[in-house]
């Protein structure tokens, strides 16, 4: 078995960039930090409520986020995505946009034999395109990134029992481009909503997923390498979040759940359980439809904007 597995990413040429696929493993679309995929995708909707304490006091705060992907070559794509943010305090609501951040997303580096994926990102948040209401009108930003996906199916028969994990990882670096922003805060004596500047911080975005792969568990690769792609499995994983601001605590969560991958599309599920009380006062969940574009509408998504060649190919022998 162990031979098998180390030949078939040499047979295998494919590049399902859609799906996050190297080798034989399926990298899942993690739902708290960015996987390592480079593809034409559309997340929508991506559902969170989590109790957390924000603006200096707790609210409630239900979050329907939106992204989407295009390739620009076979590993370049244009990404955008925000999100609806609505939010319930002690004295009254509010709700409105979060920031929208528009980037590129590069492959930096493959390897199909080692299941090996890394990604390197650059976002620009574009300042006051989030609302007051929600804290979200903040000053330019610039977000440098890198994410890393590492499969361990080449391993040694002596621990195969490790070969259906995975680990991804990602490391983003907001860095404000101003000084403050604007946002609203509860005033308990007035039973109002006051104005405040809230400084603009350089915050680490940062996380890690352990992935289960349950086609490791199957004949797949009992006969040498596999005809098709790894998908139509379902995916058991946990997330770790972590969100440090320069000179504050660090909010940290772990968001255990599932994603089922299909052909065009993916689903996932995952308990939100806070780690610190930066990072929430109460349990919460989050849900997520991520949709393969170049599968969904192959007519349209079908092959990159820049690039004659097609994202992806069919397996060779």
């Amino acid at each position: 078995m162990r031979g098998s597995l180390l030949i078939v990413p040499l047979l295998w040429t494919q590049s399902a960039h859609a799906h996050g696929i190297a080798g034989n493993r399926y990298f899942a679309g993690t739902m708290t930090i960015d996987d390592p995929a480079v593809a034409d995708e559309l997340i929508l909707p991506n559902f969170s409520y989590l109790p957390f304490p924000a603006q200096g006091s707790n609210v409630t705060e239900s979050r329907i986020n939106g992204a989407f992907a295009r390739l620009l070559t076979p590993t370049l794509a244009f990404t955008i995505d925000s999100a609806w943010v609505h939010q319930n305090w002690p004295i009254g609501r509010t709700s409105g946009f979060d920031k929208t951040n528009i980037g590129l997303k590069y492959e930096a580096f493959r390897d199909n034999r080692h299941e090996a994926l890394v990604s390197v990102g650059l976002a620009w948040g574009i300042a006051h395109s989030g609302a007051v209401a929600i804290g979200a009108d903040a000053p330019d930003t610039i977000q440098p990134g890198i994410f890393v996906g590492k499969g361990f199916g080449d391993l040694p028969d002596s621990l195969s029992w490790l070969r259906p994990f995975a680990v991804t990882a990602s490391f983003v670096d907001e860095v404000p481009l101003g000084s403050v922003g604007r946002a609203l805060a509860p005033n308990p004596a007035t039973g109002r909503f006051d104005t405040i500047l809230p400084r603009a911080v350089e915050t680490l975005h940062w996380g890690i997923s352990l992935q289960y792969s349950t086609l490791y568990l199957t004949k797949r690769f009992d006969r040498g390498p596999p005809k098709d792609e790894p998908l139509n499995q379902l995916v058991p994983l946990v997330e770790f979040r972590f969100d440090s601001p320069r000179g504050q605590t660090t909010a940290a969560t772990a968001n255990p759940g599932f994603a089922y991958v299909a052909v065009a599309w993916q689903v996932a599920a995952e308990a939100i359980i806070p780690l610190n009380r930066a990072g929430g006062t109460g349990p919460g969940f989050r849900a997520q439809l991520l949709i393969f574009l170049d599968d969904f509408m192959p007519a349209l998504f079908g092959k990159p904007l820049l690039s004659g060649r097609p994202a992806r190919s069919q397996i060779a022998w």
